[in-house]
């Protein structure tokens, strides 16, 4: 059975299986190790998809906003102006310039997938003697749908919005003592009024959200607010979500438009990202030293005991490229083996921890994202490890002096 292995292949396993109980606690110690980097890294990856997930379905990827006001020092005449403070005014609700040129330009960007124009400003909804100030957001659900998954949200009625329908939080309906089918009074600052029907009830997961922030048609928020043709804001959804930053950059270097990338208003989130990857990185580092070592001293200990089988098979006109071969051989076994095992350890693990640990609600506290890349990279580097583990103790084995050993 063993005619068709090469002379190092044989010698290496016969020494691993002659030392079983050293073999058997080394792939232990390799699969613990294994399996560490394999449980964190899935469960992290799993975490970020889920923190991105969370961001990315309630905003979107490039909101495209007009320029500040500015106030302007007065002049008197040609070279004189007046030496006073000049303080930054109140801004008020304006629509984007030559949205609709604008609009297009996006649409034609490959990097864009969704172009939304939204009318969003600030309301008074009552119902009898109940009022609250809410955020009126005017959307076409056709398109803001596919940036913001606003249906996703909705726990009673339905995602639709006609002329006279009106999506509000359920804290909202709560204060107001509204449900779904009743009538809301929306009037503005500027003088707008209208009557809508509650047509469904959504829940964001943050109180703030559910008792402020509504949806209309986008025609219906363009009357209340005085916009007539106009749009506060064009939010976007792209292909590649972390090519966010550069394509705002570019919006903006073309248009005079504020561009806000979801990287921008979510730094907080990335220094986050950041320092998991880091921590995530170093649990790696650590745990690869630890096998790394594991290995060697385990390798150094079969060189001493077998010092006298290596100056017989050097008598016997082994090379020393046979004799570190047979080392290196050992440690790439060890570490393969100990990947298998590992491998299987986390992954048994992070089903275990993704059925049993659970939000406050009962849902998953992170998806389960089992990549096989990840699986076949960690029995590469594993493996690789125990190569590079076992390279001291062969080149301590390869320079023994056959008489020197053979003697003890």
């Amino acid at each position: 059975m063993k005619r068709w292995l090469p002379f190092e292949w044989i010698v290496a396993i016969r020494f691993l299986l002659e030392g079983k109980l050293q073999s058997i606690f080394i792939i232990v110690g390799i699969s613990i190790g294994v399996g560490v980097i394999v449980f964190m890294s899935a469960m992290l990856t799993g975490l970020q998809a889920n923190f991105i997930k969370r961001v990315l379905t309630s905003q979107a990827h490039i909101q495209i906003l007009p320029p500040d006001q500015l106030a302007r020092p007065q002049r008197h005449g040609v070279d004189e102006i007046e030496d006073a403070i000049i303080q930054r005014p109140s801004q008020r609700l304006v629509s984007v310039d030559q949205w609709q040129k604008i609009r297009r330009q996006l649409e034609a960007m490959p990097e864009i997938s969704v172009v939304a124009p939204t009318a969003a400003g600030s309301a008074l909804a009552k119902r009898g003697d109940a009022s609250r100030a809410i955020t009126l957001n005017g959307v076409e659900p056709e398109t803001y749908f596919l940036v913001v998954h606003v249906p996703d949200y909705l726990v009673q009625g339905q995602a639709r919005l006609l002329s006279d329908d009106i999506l509000i939080g359920i804290d909202l309906a709560k204060d107001l003592g509204a449900n779904v089918g009743d009538k809301l009074n929306v009037t503005t600052s500027n003088g707008g009024a209208r009557i809508l029907t509650i047509i469904g009830l959504l829940d964001f997961g943050n109180k703030g959200a559910n008792s402020r922030s509504t949806f209309v048609s986008l025609r219906t928020a363009q009357s209340l607010l005085g916009m007539l043709g106009g749009v506060a804001t064009i939010d976007l959804s792209l292909k590649d979500i972390y090519a966010a930053e550069d394509v705002a950059q570019n919006i903006q270097s073309s248009n005079d438009v504020i561009a806000d990338s979801w990287i921008k208003t979510n730094a907080q989130f990335f220094t986050a990202i950041r320092a998991q990857n880091l921590t995530n990185m170093l649990i790696r580092v650590f745990v690869g030293l630890s096998v790394a070592f594991g290995i060697a001293a385990v390798l150094v200990v079969s060189v001493i005991q077998r010092s006298r089988d290596i100056g017989i098979l050097r008598a016997m006109g082994t090379s020393r490229g046979q004799i570190m071969r047979l080392f290196l051989i050992q440690g790439g076994v060890l570490g393969f083996f100990g990947s298998l095992f590992g491998s299987a350890l986390g992954g048994f693990a992070l089903i275990y921890w993704h059925a049993a640990a659970r939000q406050a609600d009962g849902s998953e506290l992170f998806p389960l994202v089992i990549e096989y890349q990840l699986f076949v990279w960690t029995a590469v580097l594993a493996t690789f490890t125990g190569l590079l583990a076992a390279m001291a103790p062969a080149l301590r084995a390869a320079k023994l002096d056959p008489v020197v050993a053979i003697r003890g």
